[in-house]
């Protein structure tokens, strides 16, 4: 723990962490001292001189060793004969910083002058323009007029496409090299950079696609001027137009904080769209940054393709009906059919449309199916990150495991914290049957062949461990950390060796003394963004689900498409007496259904979600609804209500007030109390946009974790399933999460068409000789009962006789 120091900066006296930057301290007591290139979570390099202030130190007696006194008996300060950078500047005891005397106003002027002097004064047409702080400390502290000649100014390339995704103007770039130092210091992308020298200073691309990383958004957060746009927002609104709704991105475990921008256009008919998606800090989650995913698929909101009226099947085909008589038809079969009701719900569900299909379920004696390719929800729920927990605390002493997982790609926010994690000295113990992007970082790669997860995280647990079985270093370091945490993925398992990788990654914390205090604990890298709210509400997997739908007489799916992703679960529907399809699209699904029910958008709603950390966050309505779609929740509880079964439909609120009544790990929770927002550090603020970006501050909540049964000192126990026996012969198809998937908001996303992953399989070259695989042409593939046509990759990175195939396809 570093030491304090008090220093003294216009006049306040402030105490700061020793090595703290000068313009960070400022910030402690209000003070704001313009920058351009600094950002508080970059290293600093002191380039645009922006910052610059007067610095005094203390005058050492050079005999004594001891600070000279004046004649007040004050300590006698010496300023530097020059102004110096308070972002390279670290604070020492007793210095003084004057920020605002007349040398320092001349230089600021002098600087903006000097930046101006090559930057195009096009202000009423540029995309940053009311969010820009060049112009807004131009302003403020800019010279009234220039002494250079307009005509001299530089010009270069306008528009100029970094990548699909992110549009670079050549002519606004003041070379801050923010965007540069983000990519390669932050994220490790060093896929853009500078090019030339002078005054001809460009910022190019170095891949191929161009601008090739999954973080390439926040650099339009952190630039300074309007030099880098993103490409679905450029000259699309400006922000004194648009409204504010703070939302929660639902694409991954992690449950970033998002702000949607939204404004109403005639093209759409006086409706409010969405125009871009931004990050919003939150310390304890997403820090303040955001994957390219989460920041571009929201477009599946706006695709025509969305369902906007119910459809009843009549003489074998859906037709479209009003509301009222679908739900008759759903109340009089539902009713008629009374026993053997199966319920299958899907990761987008928020909690409180979970809990009303639980209830539901419940009182009519159904099954509640969560489906997923992954289990474990019950582990986390008793050893999983405990309260208080921050990955931001980890560094030396610590030890973090990640398992059966690809990270980057699983968890594009936990992969960059994790890195961070490292860089601060925390141990990194990766264990994978292939090379990920993360082993980069690790201290310990630990490799097994698929199918010997279990076996391996059991060979670390102390009462299972082997003499010499080659985990010794890794065992050591997870042994000896004062905080742990495990982070699990689905690769290459299935449903019944999750659920037994999750207890053996419990008995392994357990065992070790890491669970039940903050930053120690299981963390789960769900496919989904609120598996674990499924879980927390009631929802469990089901083992041999195709079984489970062929004894079914009565099926009601929402935010599901067994029938798109398995042709046998097609097929197992296709014996049910009634089918209800609550979703979006027509989904494969949704085309064998009795009923379809169109539903809204999360951007069209409120609600909340639980992420992986099982930490409860609420999201808030964006859009008006698409007209014609109910939310989920209110659905479900006028079926509900129609059978005489009381459950809430008025509001999510009121849905979330029954839940804390009736599930216990929410006791205590409300809307209120998830909308508490802390002060957070940095003070990220729109009212110095020059200081941390224009992402936006966090006034709406950073939600609450839940307690574990560990924190709470319960008895730890939980069942040893058994572990799936993969086939020994022939090639093995492994299905790999990736980011960009062909899932079903993918598919109604266009905007990152060029990023989606190739409908290809991965192999190594000899595994691609054995089996007579040629890049140059499609192969046949069966999964399961599918078969796909697909492209063949050699990688030297897979293992032999196994071909990587990306889920979702």
């Amino acid at each position: 723990m570093s030491k304090n120091v008090t220093l003294t900066i216009d006049k306040k006296t402030v105490t700061a962490p020793a090595g703290m930057m000068i313009v960070d301290a400022a910030k402690m007591v209000g003070i704001n001292i313009p920058t351009f290139c600094y950002h508080p979570k970059m290293e600093s390099v002191g380039m645009c001189r922006m910052c610059l202030v007067e610095i005094g130190k203390p005058v050492i007696n050079q005999v004594t060793g001891q600070v000279q006194l004046d004649e007040n008996g004050m300590p006698k300060i010496q300023f530097m004969p020059k102004l110096e950078t308070s972002c390279t500047t670290p604070v020492s005891e007793g210095i003084v910083v004057i920020t605002d005397s007349e040398k320092v106003i001349a230089a600021r002027k002098e600087m903006l002058e000097f930046l101006l002097t090559s930057h195009p004064l096009d202000c009423p047409v540029c995309d940053k323009g009311g969010e820009c702080p060049l112009q807004n400390l131009t302003l403020q502290h800019g010279p009234a007029a220039s002494r250079f000649i307009y005509d001299d100014k530089k010009h270069l390339k306008k528009h100029y496409p970094l990548g699909e995704l992110i549009i670079l103007d050549r002519e606004r770039c003041i070379q801050c090299g923010r965007c540069v130092r983000f990519q390669h210091e932050v994220v490790d992308d060093p896929v853009i950079n500078f090019y030339q020298r002078g005054r001809s200073l460009e910022i190019i691309t170095q891949s191929q696609p161009g601008f090739d990383s999954i973080f390439s958004g926040n650099t339009t957060d952190i630039c300074p001027v309007g030099a880098l746009t993103t490409a679905d927002f450029r000259f699309g609104a400006r922000p004194w137009e648009m409204n504010q709704a703070a939302s929660i991105c639902n694409h991954c475990a992690v449950n970033c904080n998002i702000m949607y921008n939204t404004r109403r256009e005639v093209k759409s008919k006086g409706r409010a769209i969405i125009k871009r998606v931004m990050p919003r800090q939150n310390e304890q989650v997403n820090e303040t940054w955001i994957c390219d995913k989460g920041r571009f698929v929201y477009h599946y909101s706006e695709s025509p393709e969305r369902l906007t009226q119910p459809m009843v099947r009549k003489n074998g085909f859906l037709q479209p009906v009003e509301w009222e008589e679908a739900m008759q038809v759903v109340d009089e079969n539902m009713k008629f059919m009374s026993v053997n009701m199966l319920t299958i719900a899907g990761g987008r569900l928020s909690n409180e449309d979970l809990f009303n299909l639980a209830v539901l379920t419940r009182e009519r004696a159904g099954k509640a199916v969560l489906y997923t390719e992954m289990s474990g929800g019950d582990i986390v729920a008793k050893v999983g990150l405990s309260q208080g927990s921050n990955l931001s605390k980890l560094g030396k002493g610590d030890t973090i495991l990640v398992v059966a997982c690809d990270l980057h790609e699983e968890a594009p926010i936990w992969w960059l914290r994790v890195k961070q994690a490292t860089e601060r000295g925390a141990t990194l113990i990766v264990v994978n049957p292939r090379k990920t992007r993360l082993e980069k970082y690790a201290t310990h790669i630990v490799r097994y062949q698929y199918g010997e997860e279990v076996q391996t995280i059991n060979g670390m647990i102390p009462s299972k461990r082997k003499p010499l079985n080659g985990l010794e270093e890794a065992v050591k370091a997870f042994d000896s950390a004062q905080n742990a945490i495990i982070i699990f993925g689905s690769e290459g398992i299935g449903l019944q060796t999750s659920a037994t990788l999750a207890a053996a990654c419990g008995d392994l914390l357990k065992t070790t003394g890491h669970a039940g205090k903050p930053n120690n604990g299981l963390l789960p890298a769900w496919l989904n963004g609120n598996l674990q709210g499924a879980w927390e509400m009631g929802f469990r997997p089901d083992m041999d689900l195709k079984t489970t739908l062929k004894n079914a007489k009565v099926v009601y799916i929402a935010g599901a498409d067994p029938s798109g992703d398995d042709p046998d679960l097609k097929e197992a529907l296709s014996h049910a007496k009634f089918v209800v399809v609550q979703e979006m699209f027509l989904t494969e699904t949704a085309m064998q259904a009795h009923v379809v029910l169109p539903v809204q958008a999360m951007q069209e709603r409120e609600g909340s979600y639980t992420s992986g950390e099982r930490r409860v966050q609420r999201f808030y309505q964006a859009i008006a609804p698409l007209p014609g779609t109910r939310p989920d929740y209110a659905i479900t509880a006028e079926i509900a209500q129609k059978m005489d079964i009381k459950i809430s439909s008025q509001s999510a609120r009121l849905v979330f007030d029954q839940i804390a009544r009736e599930v216990p790990d929410f006791a205590g929770l409300s809307y209120q109390k998830l909308a508490e927002s802390p002060e957070q550090w940095p003070p990220i603020s729109r009212s110095d946009l020059y200081y941390g970006g224009t992402e936006y501050d966090n006034h709406q909540g950073i939600g609450v974790q839940l307690s574990t049964a560990a924190d709470r000192g319960e008895l730890l126990e939980w069942e040893k399933g058994p572990i799936e026996k993969p086939s020994a012969n022939g090639l093995r198809i492994i299905p790999v999460t990736q980011l960009y998937d062909r899932g079903s908001l993918m598919k109604h996303t266009s905007v990152l068409d060029e990023r989606k992953v190739p409908l290809a399989i991965r192999v190594h070259p000899l595994t691609a000789k054995k089996f007579e695989l040629f890049p140059e042409r499609t192969t046949s593939i069966s999964v399961g009962a599918k078969t796909l046509d697909v492209a063949v990759i050699l990688d030297e990175d897979v293992p032999q006789n196994v071909a990587l195939l990306p889920r979702s396809v």
